[in-house]
C-alpha cells in the first residue's frame, strides 16, 4: 500500500501530515501528487469526498517551500467557486504548511477589501480566491498575476453551473503561459473539456472513479409524495420531511437538508426550528459572518440540522455528517452527486433520502440515468396516518375566526330585523319631509343602535329623549321664520 512517505513530499509537509493523523493517500491523491511534483499539468476527476483538496495543496506546498513572494505578485493561485470551499482550502494550507514559512491570502466576498489589500501588498505565496473578488482586486490595480507559477481550478464543474467560465477564461489569460495548471472536477461537461483542451498542456489525466458516480457506502432512497391539494403541498411536504427525520431516530446524529431555492431554505429552517429541531439556514444571501458562524456550529456539533442551498453542496468538509435529506429533487442531475457526497466521507457510512413530487419525476429520471442505477423507493412515513397541520396555532386561530364572522353576520341580521318594523311602520313620505323631521331620519340611518332604542321606547309607551331629540326653541323659531318668509 502506498504511503505519503513514498510520494517525495517535503519532510516538513510529511511531518504535518503525520500530526494530522494521516498515513495513506486516497486514490486521487496517490494519482495526482507524483505528476504534480514533476511540474506536469494535471486533470483530476473524482467524486466528491475523495480528498481532492489535498491532491493539490500537498504538492503546491512542497514546490513553494523554496523561494519568496514579491509584493502584489502571488506565486500560486487557487480558484474556488464558493466562499466556503475557499475557506476550506485555506484551512488545508494552514494544516499542512505549519512547519514552513509560507504566507497566504484569502480573497472572498463579504470581507473588507482593506484587510485583503494589506496581505497582498506584503506579498503572498498562496492566493486563494473566488473569481469575482479576484477580478475586483485586479481591476482596482491592487494585484498582478504575472508571477503565478502554479494555478489550480477546484470544482470546475461547479464553476460552470454558477456561470464563472468567462471569468475563468479571463483569469487564465492574465497568468503566464508557462504556469503549471492543476484542474479538478467531479464531472466533465463538454464546456469543461473545451477549457482543459485550451488551457492545459498535455495534462496527466487522473480518473479514480467513473464520472458522476455516488459512493457505495451511501444508502440512498426516495419518497414519492403527492400533496392533497396544490396550495397545501409545501406544508404537507414539510410534514413528510419531519416524519422521515423522525423515522431515522438516533441514527441521524446530524444532517444537511438541501433545497433548490433560497426562499425555501429559510422556510424549511424556520419550520424545523418551530417544531423543536435544532436547525439553521445557509445560502448565498446571508452575511459572510453569519454563514461562518452557522458552519462552525455545524462542524463542532452544536447545530444538528443545516438547511442549505447548493452553495453548501461544495466545500463542506464535515466528515461525520450522518444523513443528507434532499427536500427538493435537484434541477441538475450532477448536483445530486455533490449533495449526497456530503455524507459517507472518509470511508464512513452515510444515508441520503430525497422527497420527489410528481413535477420532479423527470429530474429524478435524469439523476438515475446519470448515476446508472435506480434509487430505491421508500414508503412515505405519513401514509395512512392522520394529516398533521403545519401550523397548529394558526389553524386554531382560523377556527376561532369563523364563528366570529358568523356572529358578526347574525348581528347585522338582528339589526336589520329590528330596523325593519320601524321602516314598515313609518314609510317614507312621498312629499318632502318637514324640517323638524329631517334630523330624526338622518339619525336612524346613521346608527342602528339609536334606531333600536327609539323603537323600543315607542313600544313601551314612554318617550325617551335622546341625544339630538330635543332642540332649543330658538332653532325652531328660526326655521319657522325662514319657512314663513
Amino acid at each position: 500500500m502506498t504511503k505519503f512517505s513514498d510520494l517525495n513530499l517535503n519532510p516538513k509537509v510529511l511531518k504535518a501530515i503525520d500530526e494530522a493523523g494521516y498515513e495513506s493517500p486516497t486514490p486521487i491523491q496517490a494519482g495526482a501528487i507524483p505528476p504534480a511534483l514533476e511540474g506536469k499539468d494535471v486533470l483530476g476527476i473524482a467524486q466528491t469526498g475523495t480528498g481532492k483538496t489535498a491532491s493539490f495543496t500537498l504538492p503546491m506546498i512542497t514546490m513553494l517551500a523554496r523561494g519568496r513572494a514579491r509584493a502584489r505578485m502571488p506565486r500560486s493561485l487557487v480558484l474556488c467557486p464558493t466562499r466556503e470551499l475557499a475557506a476550506q482550502v485555506a484551512e488545508n494550507f494552514d494544516t499542512y504548511s505549519k512547519h514552513l514559512k509560507l504566507t497566504k491570502a484569502l480573497l472572498i466576498g463579504g470581507v473588507s477589501f482593506k484587510e485583503q489589500d494589506k496581505l497582498i501588498d506584503k506579498g503572498v505565496d498562496v492566493l486563494i480566491a473566488t473569481p469575482g473578488r479576484l477580478l475586483d482586486h485586479f481591476e482596482r490595480g491592487k494585484l498582478l498575476l504575472t508571477g503565478v507559477q502554479i494555478m489550480v481550478v477546484d470544482e470546475a464543474d461547479r464553476m460552470l453551473d454558477m456561470g464563472f467560465i468567462p471569468d475563468i477564461e479571463r483569469i487564465f489569460s492574465l497568468t503566464p503561459f508557462t504556469r503549471q495548471t492543476l484542474f479538478f472536477s467531479a464531472t466533465m461537461a463538454p464546456e469543461i473539456e473545451r477549457i482543459t483542451n485550451t488551457f492545459l498542456s498535455a495534462p496527466e489525466r487522473v480518473e479514480v472513479a467513473r464520472q458522476a458516480t455516488t459512493g457505495e457506502n451511501i444508502e440512498q432512497g426516495v419518497v414519492m409524495f403527492k400533496g392533497s391539494r396544490k396550495d397545501r403541498e409545501p406544508s404537507e411536504k414539510r410534514n413528510v420531511l419531519r416524519a422521515v427525520i423522525d423515522a431515522e431516530g438516533e441514527k441521524c446524529t446530524n444532517a444537511i437538508v438541501f433545497c433548490n431555492r433560497k426562499v425555501d431554505v429559510d422556510i424549511v429552517a424556520k419550520s424545523l426550528k418551530k417544531y423543536g429541531y435544532d436547525a439553521a439556514p445557509i445560502h448565498g444571501d446571508l452575511d459572510q459572518s453569519q454563514r461562518t458562524r452557522t458552519l462552525d456550529g455545524f462542524r463542532d456539533g452544536t447545530l444538528r440540522f443545516l438547511v442549505a442551498s447548493d452553495v453548501a453542496a461544495r466545500g463542506l468538509d464535515v466528515p461525520s455528517v450522518s444523513h443528507v435529506f434532499n427536500f427538493d429533487v435537484p434541477s441538475h442531475a450532477e448536483d445530486y452527486v455533490h449533495r449526497i457526497g456530503r455524507t459517507g466521507r472518509a470511508g464512513r457510512d452515510g444515508k441520503a433520502v430525497m422527497i420527489c413530487v410528481p413535477r420532479d419525476e423527470k429530474n429524478l429520471a435524469d439523476i438515475e440515468r446519470l448515476v446508472q442505477r435506480e434509487i430505491p423507493r421508500i414508503d412515505n412515513p405519513l401514509k395512512g396516518a392522520a394529516p398533521v397541520a403545519e401550523k397548529p396555532a394558526k389553524a386554531e386561530q382560523t377556527a376561532d375566526e369563523k364563528p366570529k364572522r358568523s356572529r358578526s353576520r347574525s348581528r347585522k341580521t338582528d339589526e336589520a330585523d329590528i330596523a325593519q318594523p320601524e321602516t314598515a311602520a313609518k314609510p317614507e313620505p312621498k312629499s318632502d319631509p318637514k324640517p323638524e323631521e329631517q334630523p330624526k331620519r338622518s339619525r336612524g340611518r346613521r346608527g342602528s343602535g339609536g334606531g333600536r332604542q327609539n323603537d323600543q321606547s315607542d313600544r313601551s309607551g314612554n318617550k325617551v329623549v335622546g341625544l339630538g331629540d330635543h332642540t332649543p326653541e330658538f332653532i325652531g323659531l328660526s326655521f319657522k321664520e325662514r319657512s314663513a318668509s
